[in-house]
Formats: structure tokens, sequence, C-alpha cells
């Protein structure tokens, strides 16, 4: 499980500082690819496996189905983290992210997250504002 949230920058290279509480779960190599509200996605291969079986299985006769099978997938890059704990991040994945110096690594469940830090920040303190009417609308989810 994933969870916390880290404060890194990215070098000139692309390369991001995986946290060390996160690599072992990664493991060796990961996928990457767009998520959703602008980050990043990042998960572990036996994780991306289940997605991946679950995308398969919706209809193609259905618009909105291959419209996020086509986003999810062709975002999405097998990386590789090195001795030092960082991670490439191809450039279309940067430029979607807009990620250029600052960044935040969320922990959120079977997954990370990458933001950029002021996407984050602006993000945040939007949800931070209405957290109580969204777990309102959380009952019928059983939490």
């Amino acid at each position: 499980m994933f969870l916390g949230e880290y404060h890194h920058s990215i070098d000139n290279k692309g390369r991001i500082i995986i946290p060390s509480k996160f690599r072992e779960a990664l493991g060796e190599s990961f996928v990457i690819t767009r998520g959703l509200d602008q980050c990043l996605f990042g998960y572990p291969r036996n994780e991306w496996s289940e997605l991946e079986e679950k995308l398969k299985g919706l209809p193609l006769t259905k618009k909105d189905a291959r419209a996020f099978t086509r986003f999810f997938f062709s975002g999405a890059t097998e990386c590789e983290i090195d001795k030092q704990g960082r991670v490439n991040i191809p450039s279309t994945l940067l430029n979607y992210g807009k990620l250029e110096k600052e960044c935040v690594v969320l922990g959120v469940s079977n997954r990370i997250e990458i933001w950029s830090k002021p996407i984050w920040e602006e993000y945040f303190a939007e949800s931070e504002d209405s957290f109580s009417e969204i777990a309102e609308n959380m009952i019928g989810f059983d939490i």
C-alpha cells in the first residue's frame, strides 16, 4: 500500500526521485501513465496487469470506453528505478502533467501519483474546502 506525500524536484534530464518507501513496492520496473486531474499515475506491474484486464473487458462498441482506454494506454510507459532511486519520465508525460521543477509524489493506496507542485496545491486547496461534502457523497460506498 502506498501512503504519504513527498516533495521532490525533476532534474533537467526529466528524472525524479521516487520516495524510498515506495521503491520496494513498485519493484524494479513499473508503469507510469496519464492520470486524472492532470497528474501521472504509477502502478506496480501486478496492479497494472489487474487494471489492464479490467480495461480490456470494456465494450469496444462504447465510445467512452474506447476513448478512456486510448487515453490510458497510449500514455503508458514502463519505467525502471536507477541506483539513485530515480526514474526517467518521458517528455510526453512531463508535458501532460506540466511537470517542470517542483513536484509532489503521493501514495494513493495501490498506485503513486506524480503532480506538479503548483497544480497539486491548487487541487488540494479546492478539495480541502469541500472535503466534508465529498465525504457525505461517499456514504453509498460503505466507507
